[in-house]
């Protein structure tokens, strides 16, 4: 563990880290000794967020590291510090900025994640002691949900394909007490899951439908569905070798799935959750869909395949039908669906879509107070016309490339009655650049202000 909370576990040398921004360090600077003030000059700290300066004790040991924060609230206030500051145990003191504990443990926590699988960390991050409290608590689960993210999102497809990822779900069902359950295979055709199984059925690897209930079934039925496409070649329309090569991660959306349903089982929120996660690989055989073909989804619609590389959706479609069966209050999805909302808003702002003007509302408050960004694109009806076809109900791709992410939210919004309160993200899932506490690979995107809507 990086963040200490036991008390009988606690060191009373534990060095104190002192918080401050750019406009209070000169106040603070005023209250230090001058051999202190030259100290700090000479160091080059100016407060700057994610700097920090290490005070000397008379003996040679660390008396206090001052540390630089955009302000107390930032959820990555401390992750410069675990893998940076030298080995031992830390604890928050009395800076120009106040940081709340929670803050600290889940900033700190996440500050010291590495990748482990495959390769040895580099180093151990340092520790950081924290009184225990309720928020605490969360914010550390919070932290390990995250982890969980990252690390499906991480691990290759050949360690990671749709009956590990089912594994996954299976553990985290028997942790928390929920029910698991799968469809595999001829099974998905035997139980009216059509489009799943042929988007899925040319991997050597079976296709399946991965489902975990959970809570009383007299509170609101909250539906969670990610899309699993555990890796994705883009079928007989092949993806470029660049195009594939983070397709490991096509899985993003099974993952954030996987995680909040964790986070409401952990947390016993007052809600009965239905999590479905369509696992498959996009793969090339000989029994492989084509473009042309007309699949059957278990709503009943035909959809034209215009683009083999646009399973996603075909994927999902079956299993926001089954959820809708079910008559949920809310159904929140997540997928790595379209290269076209990263065009639009980039690598770090996943998109969202619903037709609930009163939790879109909610979502984006929830989103700036926790510095989970996200941003809300339109579900324009009038471009259903994009994807009309001659010979079924719709196509499965857009004409002329035009609003690719709408275009995908639109095809998912056939299959969600208007009373049903439905959200899509349209995620990355992918860091493509490190910064404190966010390196470079698997991200879980928008799960803190989605957690906090239903909590």
């Amino acid at each position: 563990m990086t963040v200490i909370t036991e008390k009988k576990a606690f060191a009373k040398a534990a060095v104190p880290i002192l918080a401050t921004d750019k406009k209070r360090l000169p106040k603070f600077l005023e209250k230090l000794t001058p051999e202190e003030r030259r100290w700090v000059d000479s160091s080059g700290f100016t407060g700057a967020p994610h700097t920090h300066c290490l005070f000397p004790g008379t003996e040679g040991e660390i008396a206090a590291v001052l540390v630089g924060v955009r302000d107390g609230t930032d959820p990555w206030a401390l992750s410069s510090l675990p893998l940076k500051l030298p080995r031992g145990r830390y604890a928050l003191g009395k800076g120009p900025v106040a940081i709340a504990p929670d803050v600290a443990a889940f900033s700190w926590d996440l500050g010291g994640y590495q990748f482990t699988r495959y390769k040895a960390a580099r180093r151990s991050p340092a520790e950081l002691q924290v009184d225990p409290s309720p928020k605490v608590t969360q914010s550390l689960q919070l932290a390990e949900a995250t982890r969980l993210v990252r690390d499906l999102v991480n691990t290759p497809a050949e360690d990671m394909g749709p009956a590990e990822l089912a594994a996954e779900a299976r553990e985290q069902a028997k942790l928390f007490g929920g029910k698991f359950r799968e469809w595999v295979g001829d099974d998905l055709l035997a139980k009216n899951f059509p489009a799943i199984h042929a988007v899925g059925r040319a991997a050597a690897r079976a296709p399946r439908l991965i489902e975990i209930t959970w809570g009383n079934p007299k509170h609101p039925r909250l539906a969670v569905v990610g899309k699993g496409v555990c890796f994705d070649t883009g079928g007989l329309d092949m993806k470029t070798a660049e195009g594939m090569r983070l397709m490991k991660k096509d899985m993003g959306g099974a993952a954030h799935a996987i995680a909040l349903a964790r986070l409401v089982m952990q947390r016993k929120l007052p809600v009965y959750l239905h999590m479905l996660v369509p696992a498959v690989e996009n793969n090339i055989s000989g029994n492989a869909y084509r473009p042309g073909d007309v699949v059957r989804t278990r709503q009943g619609h035909t959809v034209e395949i215009g683009n083999t590389d646009a399973e996603g959706r075909v994927v999902l479609c079956d299993a926001l039908a089954f959820a809708v069966e079910h008559v949920p209050k809310r159904i929140i999805d997540f997928a790595t669906l379209t290269g076209a909302a990263r065009v639009a808003l980039g690598p770090e702002l996943p998109v969202m879509f619903t037709h609930d003007e009163k939790f879109a509302a909610r979502l984006a408050k929830l989103a700036g107070d926790l510095d989970d960004p996200m941003w809300r694109l339109p579900l324009w009806r009038n471009y259903r016309r994009l994807f009309d076809s001659d010979i079924a109900d719709f196509n499965n791709s857009g004409k002329g490339g035009f609003a690719g992410a709408i275009v995908g939210a639109l095809f998912l919004d056939y299959f969600v009655p208007e009373e049903v309160s439905w959200v899509h993200f349209d995620v990355y899932s992918w860091n493509d650049i490190s910064r404190p506490g966010r390196p470079l690979g698997g991200e879980a995107q928008g799960l803190r202000a989605v957690l906090a809507s239903i909590a």
